[in-house]
């Protein structure tokens, strides 16, 4: 079989597709085929050595995997089911999807939804789940269309573009915020009701509080960008918090919370529990499916991901990819 293999050779990370063998997959219950998987922006941190995503190398890359079981030492799965894996610990510390055969703990693959396909699953990935999670950790909490718009930082990323396209279409004024003034027609295109450039949207922030002008938002930046967030929430509005693109770190004064009521909720995607997983994938088969998705994908081999992999660091690219992995 044939894997994405990433290794360290003294300072420098090698990414190649290499010749594996299915001995040397780690010993989990579960075997599949994969059809297909996507890149997600933690690919590229573990293909750039950072050790925060990946501990240690040769590591097999790819978060997501869609695909056949089959065979299943636990017994939960029959040959031939088609599930995903999405999360967890797949292509961070655990052989990942970029491969043609991979081996999991029973308890991470779900089912794939009747009417869902493999590479529409990969299209959302863990980017497009994370994105539902966001959402509805904001409608949980309250969020309505008639209380006002709905911003999405990193509008152009993985996550963003899914929670930008998700929030359009289920009828939501969606705010996109972006450092990227070349992509505001991707940003149309994708349904923005209005684009925010990033750093006139700072503008102000060294304040305790800044014009109340956005309901809710969905955040993958934290530090910085997160306070700035929080500083123009209107009354009782809420941010669901994702990422750390940005900063790891918040120093933010209580003021929003103590004086207009607004919440940060916190947003784990990779840990949330199989049921979780079911029930957002079937929201995206089913009232939230996203008929225009694949539209913005871009399509690549398993041979084409080590160049695509490498170049994601930068921030360069504005398109989902889902992988061919293998027929």
């Amino acid at each position: 079989m044939k894997a994405v293999r990433v290794s360290q050779q003294q300072d420098q990370m090698q990414v190649s597709v290499e010749s594996m063998q299915l001995s040397d997959l780690p010993d989990h219950e579960v075997l599949i085929k994969v059809h297909w998987s996507s890149i997600n922006y933690k690919d590229a941190m573990s293909a750039a050595g950072n050790k925060g995503i990946t501990r240690s190398f040769p590591h097999t890359t790819g978060l997501d995997a869609a695909g056949e079981v089959v065979e299943d030492a636990s017994g939960e799965f029959q040959p031939g089911e088609q599930v995903v894996v999405i999360g967890y610990d797949l292509g961070m510390n655990t052989w990942g999807g970029h491969s043609q055969y991979i081996r999991v703990p029973a308890s991470w693959p779900v089912r794939l939804p009747e009417g869902m396909s493999g590479r529409y699953a990969m299209a959302l990935g863990t980017a497009g789940l994370t994105a539902g999670y966001c959402l509805d950790k904001l409608l949980t909490h309250g969020y309505r269309a008639e209380q006002g718009p709905i911003l999405v930082s990193g509008a152009t990323g993985g996550v963003g573009s899914v929670a930008t396209m998700l929030c359009s279409q289920l009828g939501y004024h969606t705010i996109a915020l972006t450092g990227k003034a070349d992509q505001h027609d991707y940003l149309k295109q994708l349904g923005a009701s209005d684009i925010w450039p990033r750093e006139q949207f700072k503008e102000g922030s060294e304040r305790a509080l800044m014009k109340p002008d956005i309901a809710a938002a969905i955040d993958v930046a934290g530090g910085e960008q997160l306070v700035t967030i929080l500083k123009r929430l209107q009354f009782d509005g809420a941010v669901a918090a994702c990422g750390i693109i940005d900063s790891p770190e918040l120093h933010h004064m209580i003021f929003p919370f103590i004086l207009r009521g607004t919440s940060l909720l916190g947003v784990a995607s990779a840990d949330a529990p199989r049921s979780a997983r079911e029930r957002m994938l079937a929201k995206f088969a089913g009232q939230w499916a996203l008929p225009k998705l694949e539209d913005f994908c871009d399509q690549i081999t398993l041979d084409e991901v080590p160049e695509i992999i490498t170049n994601m660091i930068d921030g360069s690219n504005t398109r989902r990819i889902v992988v061919k992995v293998s027929e």
